[in-house]
C-alpha cells in the first residue's frame, strides 16, 4: 500500500453535536463529516457493507481519495446512511474483519458510462472493459443497460492485515449486504471505539490528511469537513441539475458536463454550489469567460465571440435568458461568491 505521511487528526476534531441538525444546510451536510471523538450527534451511523475482496485490495494498492462501492445487483435506494456518516468494509467470508472504509456522500443510480467517467479506476477496476466484465458476472448481457447502485464515498482508509477489526459479536454469516449500527451502546459504540483508535492512532489515510489540512483551505474548524472528489462532485452536480443543462435544458448526458464556477485549481472547491451542469460546447465558452451568469441566474454572452470569431448566433439567443434549469434545494444552487469571481474573468 502506497505510504502516506500520518497526521495528527485527534487536534482538529470538534463537537459536532453543538451543531442542531436543522441548522445544517443540504449543502453542507453534503460535504460534512461528523466525526467528533467525545460527543456524537445521535442520530450518526456506521454501516458495515459486505465488500468484494478483489475491489478492495485493487483500491488499496492505490489508495484514492474516493471511492464508487457500486452493487451491480442493487435495484432498492441505500437509506441506511445520511451523508457525513460512515461506510465500512467487510470482506467476504473466510475473511470475517472489516479493513477500512470511508465517509458517505450519497447513493445514486448511474449509467456505466457515467458511473466510469466520474470514477474511472476508483471504480475498482483498471479500465472499462474490466467494469463490464465484473458487472456481467452477475447480469445478462441485455441488462447492461440498467442503471448502477453507486455508494459514492469520499476520504477512504484502507487498514492494513494487523489492523482489521473482527466482525461485529452480532454479525450473522447470512447477511448479504451490510448491516447499520447506530453509534451507541454496546455493540455501535464498541464498534466506533475500534474505528477512532485506528483513525486518532495516526494510520496513514485520505481521511487523516484532509482533516489536517481543513485549516489551510477553510479557515478555524469547528467540524471535520468532507471535501467531494472530482468524480463525487461530477455526480452530485449532475445529479442536482436533474441530469439537464443548467442553461438549455439539454437532457443528452454523454454531451453535458459538470463545470466549477470557480476552477479547483484556482481555490475553487468541490462543492455542489461552486458548479453547474453545462453542455460541452458552453462549458468551455463558460471557462474561458465567453459567458457567464449573472446572481439573479440569467444568461450573458460576451461581445467577443462576433469580434473574435465572426460568428455565435445560437449562443446570443441565450443571452438574457433565464437558466433552464437550477437546483431544487436554494443552498445547491450557485453562490454568490463564485458567480462573483467568475464575473472578473467575464469578457464582456
Amino acid at each position: 500500500m502506497p505510504a502516506v505521511p500520518a497526521r495528527p487528526l485527534a487536534r482538529s476534531l470538534r463537537a459536532a453535536s453543538e451543531i442542531p441538525p436543522s441548522l445544517i444546510s443540504l449543502a453542507e451536510v453534503s460535504r460534512w463529516a461528523y466525526l467528533d471523538t467525545e460527543r456524537l450527534p445521535p442520530s450518526m451511523k456506521l454501516f458495515v457493507g459486505v465488500t468484494n475482496n478483489e475491489w478492495f485490495r485493487f483500491l488499496a494498492e492505490r489508495n484514492p481519495d474516493e471511492v464508487n462501492f457500486w452493487r451491480p445487483r442493487s435495484q432498492s435506494d441505500f437509506k441506511a446512511l445520511k451523508a457525513g456518516d460512515i461506510f465500512l468494509f467487510k470482506l467476504h467470508s473466510p475473511l470475517d474483519f472489516i479493513a477500512g472504509g470511508g465517509v458517505f456522500v450519497s447513493h445514486r443510480f448511474l449509467p456505466l458510462s457515467l458511473a466510469w467517467q466520474a470514477f474511472g479506476e476508483k471504480n475498482g477496476v483498471p479500465d472499462y472493459d474490466a467494469f463490464e466484465r465484473r458487472i456481467l458476472e452477475h447480469r445478462k448481457p441485455t441488462e447492461l443497460v440498467r442503471q448502477l447502485g453507486c455508494t459514492i464515498l469520499v476520504e477512504p482508509f484502507f487498514w492494513p492485515r494487523e489492523l482489521w477489526i473482527p466482525v461485529p459479536s452480532d454479525w450473522s454469516k447470512n447477511i448479504v449486504t451490510g448491516k447499520s449500527y447506530p453509534v451507541s451502546p454496546p455493540i455501535g459504540a464498541a464498534l466506533w471505539t475500534d474505528v477512532r483508535a485506528r483513525i486518532e492512532g495516526g494510520v496513514p489515510s485520505p481521511l487523516a490528511a484532509s482533516v489536517a489540512e481543513v485549516p489551510d483551505r477553510y479557515g478555524a474548524p469547528v467540524t471535520i469537513r468532507q471535501r467531494l472528489g472530482q468524480g463525487a462532485f461530477r455526480v452530485e452536480v449532475t445529479d442536482a441539475y436533474a441530469r439537464r443543462c443548467a442553461i438549455t435544458g439539454e437532457k443528452t448526458l454523454p454531451a453535458l458536463e459538470a463545470g466549477h464556477i470557480r476552477p479547483y485549481a484556482k481555490n475553487g472547491p468541490h462543492e455542489i454550489r461552486n458548479g453547474l451542469l453545462l453542455r460541452s460546447d458552453l462549458h468551455n465558452l463558460f471557462d474561458q469567460g465567453y459567458l457567464t451568469v449573472t446572481l439573479d441566474f440569467h444568461v450573458e454572452v460576451s461581445r467577443r465571440i462576433r469580434e473574435e470569431f465572426e460568428n455565435g448566433r445560437d449562443y446570443y439567443a441565450l443571452h438574457g435568458q433565464p437558466l433552464a434549469v437550477l437546483p431544487k434545494h436554494e443552498d445547491a444552487r450557485p453562490a454568490p461568491e463564485f458567480l462573483e469571481w467568475h464575473h472578473g474573468i467575464y469578457k464582456g
